[in-house]
C-alpha cells in the first residue's frame, strides 16, 4: 500500500533501535500515567521524543511523506494495555487544535478539549496534512491494531450515515505493524480499532504534521 494512492503506508524500521530504546526507557521512567487513553503534547514532556523529532535521522525519514514546509501540529502518546483497553468506531481524524478562534466560514464545529480550542478546517487542510504513528511495540490484530479503508481519504469529509454505508461494504486493512515499524497516513482516512483480545502494551507516538498558513496571530495548539 502506498500513501499517496491508498491513503496508507507501513514502513519498517522507521525509527532506530536507538532512539526507540531511548524514548520507551523515559516513557517507562516517567510519572505519565499510560491508563489513559493519550496523552497530549507528548514532545513538550518527554526530551527524548522532541531530541528525535529534532534528530537527522527523523527529518530523513519523514522527508519522503511530509509535504515541503510541513511542522508538527500534535503530537499524543498512546497505550491500549491490561487496565486500558478500548474500542475506537469508523471515523476520520477531522479536527485540528488552535490557539485561538477566528472567524472564517469554512472553519466549523468550534470545541475545547482539555482547555484547547479545536476546530473543523476545510477540506483542503485536511488534505495538506500527514499523520505518522511510530510503534513503540509491536501491534498485531490481536494487540487492537488499527484498520483503515483504503482510499477512503478521497472520498471527502463524510457523514456519520455515509461512513456507515462505506463500512458495510468496503473490506478493511489491518495494519499490523511491528516495534519501530510507522503507520503513515492521511488524517481523514476511515479508520478504526477494536479492544485488544490478548491486552498488552501498545505504546504509539501519534505524530500529525500540516504546511497549512494559519490566520495572523493564529498558531497551532
Amino acid at each position: 500500500m502506498n500513501l499517496h494512492e491508498n491513503g496508507f503506508e507501513i514502513v519498517n524500521e522507521f525509527i532506530p533501535e536507538e532512539w526507540h530504546s531511548r524514548i520507551l526507557e523515559e516513557v517507562e521512567a516517567s510519572d505519565i500515567s499510560l491508563e489513559m487513553s493519550g496523552v497530549r503534547n507528548i514532545d513538550k514532556k518527554l526530551d527524548s521524543v522532541l531530541n528525535y523529532l529534532s534528530s537527522d535521522s527523523f527529518k530523513k525519514s519523514a522527508s519522503l511523506y511530509l509535504a515541503e514546509n510541513s511542522k508538527l501540529v500534535r503530537a499524543i502518546l498512546f497505550n491500549k494495555s491490561p487496565g486500558s483497553n478500548w474500542f475506537v468506531t469508523w471515523h476520520q481524524d477531522r479536527t485540528v487544535a488552535v490557539s485561538r478562534k477566528f472567524e472564517s466560514p469554512d472553519w466549523r464545529a468550534w470545541t475545547k478539549k482539555e482547555n484547547i480550542l479545536h476546530v473543523q478546517p476545510p477540506l483542503e487542510v485536511l488534505d495538506s496534512m500527514t499523520t505518522i504513528r511510530i510503534h513503540l511495540d509491536s501491534t498485531p490484530k490481536e494487540n487492537g491494531c488499527l484498520k483503515v479503508i483504503p482510499n477512503s481519504h478521497k472520498l471527502g469529509i463524510l457523514s456519520s450515515e455515509e461512513i456507515g454505508e462505506i463500512v458495510t461494504k468496503a473490506m478493511p486493512f489491518f495494519c499490523e505493524a511491528d516495534r519501530r515499524a510507522a503507520l503513515i497516513m492521511k488524517p481523514h482516512i476511515l479508520h478504526a480499532s477494536s479492544k485488544s483480545v490478548n491486552p498488552a502494551n501498545r505504546r504509539i507516538l501519534h505524530l500529525e504534521f500540516s504546511n497549512w498558513h494559519l490566520p495572523d496571530s493564529v498558531s497551532w495548539a
